[in-house]
């Protein structure tokens, strides 16, 4: 791996600065896909389409498009320099993204009941995405961001850290609602109730959205704040469309309920 970066960059300071173009790249990246799901869906699950490839399985799916996002940082931890990874803002935030994708690509997958089968090209982009976001993360946190001494300490470490551990929890807790909404052999969807769906439409959307928030004001850099906006593009845009859905498919879904931000909107 160490041989593989020194190939793609001739110095420390030209991968720093790639970095950073990914992580503007991203933003732009964000910003064409709100306007794309202005007119389309996220096509997996109950908007899938045969537009967008063939099925893959879903459990098969979600295991091998979330993995590089746990093993491409995993492999940079291992087999490349890491300059910052014995400084505590460093260890803790690595940390952070290694939870959430630890579960996402080894857990989650096998504690899938059912599920729609994913169209082969959004597994594809998902696999790439998840490449693409863990080389980024990983890579500036464990060789080059550079935190002020008492970092932990500070109030913006603190409240983000706060905000992802809760969001952690609120996204895992709506998930394990979404999995038992149904008995063994049935096929129909029903209402989410319980936890936070008991005030938003998506609350596993809006879990994970204040999980990425808060991870980006505790990481304090252009490059996690770009994987918190392109979370928030794509996961507030679903949540929106599943709300709307919700109404219209069920006569006593509560009206109360907003769609993803409680009592707001």
């Amino acid at each position: 791996m160490d041989a593989l970066l020194k190939t793609l960059f001739s110095s420390e300071e030209r991968e720093l600065y790639v970095l950073d173009c990914l992580s503007y790249l991203m933003m732009v990246m964000a910003f064409i896909t709100f306007v794309t799901l202005l007119f389309e869906h996220v096509p997996y699950g109950r908007y899938a389409s045969s537009r967008y490839g063939f099925p893959v399985n879903v459990k098969v799916a979600w295991f091998v498009q979330e993995l590089p996002a746990f093993l491409v940082p995993l492999s940079l931890l291992l087999w490349t320099p890491c300059a910052k990874i014995m400084h505590l803002p460093n260890q803790l935030l690595l940390l952070m993204f290694l939870c959430h994708y630890v579960q996402r690509s080894l857990i989650y997958p096998f504690l899938i009941q059912g599920g729609k089968s994913t169209p082969f090209i959004s597994f594809v982009l998902a696999f790439v995405f998840c490449i693409y976001n863990g080389y980024l993360q990983a890579r500036y946190l464990s060789h080059y961001a550079d935190y002020p001494p008492g970092w932990v300490t500070h109030p913006c470490f603190i409240t983000g850290s706060c905000m992802w551990f809760l969001g952690w929890l609120i996204n895992m807790h709506s998930d394990h609602i979404l999995r038992n909404l149904r008995k063994p052999g049935e096929t129909d969807y029903k209402i989410p109730r319980g936890g936070v769906f008991e005030y938003v439409s998506g609350a596993n959307f809006f879990g994970e959205i204040v999980e990425w928030a808060g991870f980006a004001l505790a990481g304090h850099s252009i490059h996690s704040a770009a994987f918190a906006l392109f979370t928030l593009i794509v996961l507030s845009s679903r949540g929106m469309a599943h709300h709307k859905w919700y109404l219209t498919k069920f006569e006593d879904y509560p009206k109360s309920r907003k769609a993803l931000i409680p009592f707001v909107l």
